[in-house]
């Protein structure tokens, strides 16, 4: 399998950055090339950024047709983040840094201050079900300012529609969304509006890439943006995914009782990113076992390599983000996912193929 590592000049978070530039307001990493050509061509009303969960290139080029509206608006390819994950690159969107630099790492993660793996979107213990929470836990640790808080505070217009999103509760499909982003297009002055989408994520982790429900699913995903974007005017309509998918072998962590063993706690992050903690007279024992069970499936990464290839990000880290990594990271770049629990996922994502890593940018000229 093809190993396909990270491009932070052309990724996610760049994304924003082109955004808060064109502005006028100076972001933290660099901007994305292909979106700032499209800015400079004209001075927009609306700067609509659609994200489609988990619509990654291979996705697209499965169920969609050449002559289809998204194929047809293709600018051209791009990186997700890594581990590309949607809490890692979403937040990269939201807040125009790289995942090294927020520490919202993916699904789960080890937090020190209170040392517990924590999931990060549901404010729970992933390995204490029972365990509950006064506050929000990442939020209160890793707080970071969203590029729609720095518009407003800076005198702009800037919206996000998302059924997560303060306000997003009357979100309950994709035309509520595509309603709403019509809705504040209408509405008078320049602005930027973030849109987010939970599809075709969802149904891609139920039945696969390839499979009749992920069809569907695209094509009126592709169908419903198309009709949205027939009905704007003075707009650059732009489409990217957070990540891309990768059909996959479940394995169940707990079935391999001798890496349990070298373990100080269960491991963090994602199934194709699997963070670990070892106990210090196994730290030489842990590759070794990953390799006699796993073969090639797995890019077994010291701490030291993994901050050194810079591979959650360049730039200056957060001040929580080396202690929330273990001694090894155990990456993807088969098919395998290594759950911590039991799961029947059809398709998955957070590893290194170019499956999981490229995605498109696609730019509607309205």
């Amino acid at each position: 399998m093809m190993i396909q590592y990270p491009d932070y000049r052309n990724c996610t978070a760049n994304i924003p950055c082109s955004v808060l530039a064109h502005f006028g307001i100076t972001p933290d990493v660099p901007t994305f090339a292909p979106m700032d050509k499209l800015l400079c061509e004209k001075e927009y009303k609306n700067i609509v950024v659609m994200l489609l969960d988990g619509m990654g290139t291979n996705v697209m080029e499965k169920h969609l047709s050449p002559d289809g509206f998204f194929r047809q608006h293709f600018i051209c390819n791009m990186s997700s983040t890594f581990p590309p994950t949607t809490v890692a690159s979403t937040t990269s969107v939201l807040s125009g840094l790289y995942p090294s630099q927020t520490a919202w790492l993916g699904w789960v993660g080890y937090f020190p201050d209170i040392e517990r793996n924590i999931i990060y979107f549901l404010n729970k213990d992933n390995d204490d079900k029972e365990a509950e929470f006064s506050e929000n836990i990442a939020n209160k640790y890793l707080p970071y300012e969203n590029i729609i808080d720095r518009l407003n505070s800076a005198g702009k217009q800037a919206y996000i529609v998302s059924k997560f999103a303060e306000g997003g509760e009357n979100i309950k499909c994709f035309d509520d969304i595509c309603r709403q982003v019509e809705n504040y297009c209408a509405k008078d002055g320049r602005k930027y509006i973030y849109a987010y989408c939970d599809e075709p994520d969802a149904t891609l982790h139920h039945d696969g890439i390839g499979s009749a429900a992920a069809d569907k699913v695209v094509n009126e995903l592709e169908a419903a943006v198309k009709a949205l974007a027939e009905k704007l005017e003075d707009t650059l309509l732009m489409i990217i995914a957070d990540h891309g998918h990768i059909n996959i072998e479940n394995k169940t962590l707990t079935d391999y009782p001798d890496i349990c063993e070298c373990l100080l706690r269960m491991p963090s992050i994602e199934a194709r990113a699997v963070n670990m903690f070892v106990k210090p007279d196994k730290k030489e024992l842990l590759p070794k076992l990953f390799k006699k069970h796993f073969g090639r499936e797995f890019l077994v990464l010291n701490k030291e390599e993994v901050l050194e290839r810079q591979l959650f990000g360049e730039g200056t880290p957060h001040p929580r983000f080396e202690e929330m990594l273990g001694d090894y990271l155990a990456v993807a770049v088969g098919t395998t996912a290594l759950n911590t629990y039991a799961r029947d996922y059809k398709s998955n994502h957070a590893g290194l193929t170019p499956e999981e890593m490229t995605i498109p940018f696609i730019a509607v000229k309205r």
